[in-house]
């Protein structure tokens, strides 16, 4: 979607209900809500994949601190792994957004669908 075009209401109403989508999916699964906002993003808003991966990371941080807070509330939180987590993310972020300017979309899908599915058979087999 490019920034001059402007979005009309049902576009708008789109939107939302995909953060809502995904922020209720994020806080339920701890998934970090990407696995919902970019497919969403691509297929009901029409971005471009390297858009929506982009704007997907940038609508995460709202959900994820207000999902923690709930977290944190239910003394679910060892604040000592997630900072260290936390740490190691910034370092994987920063490593997968320089890498993302390199890949074709059509390979980024591939690995995307890989992950998924390795994904989904380690927690199928636990």
């Amino acid at each position: 979607m490019k920034e001059e075009e402007k979005l009309n209401n049902k576009t708008k109403i789109k939107i939302i209900l995909l953060g809502i989508c995904t922020g209720f999916l994020s806080g339920l699964f701890a998934s970090g809500g990407g696995l919902i906002a970019v497919p969403g993003l691509v297929y009901l808003i029409h971005t471009e994949e390297k858009e929506a991966r982009a704007i997907a990371i940038f609508c995460i941080l709202p959900m994820v601190l207000s999902s923690m807070i709930f977290y944190k509330r239910a003394g679910n939180i060892d604040l000592r792994l997630g900072v260290l987590s936390g740490i190691g993310g910034l370092i994987g972020g920063w490593l997968g957004a320089n890498i993302l300017k390199k890949i074709n979309d059509k390979y980024l899908v591939l690995i995307f669908i890989v992950f998924l599915i390795y994904s989904a058979i380690l927690i199928f087999n636990k």
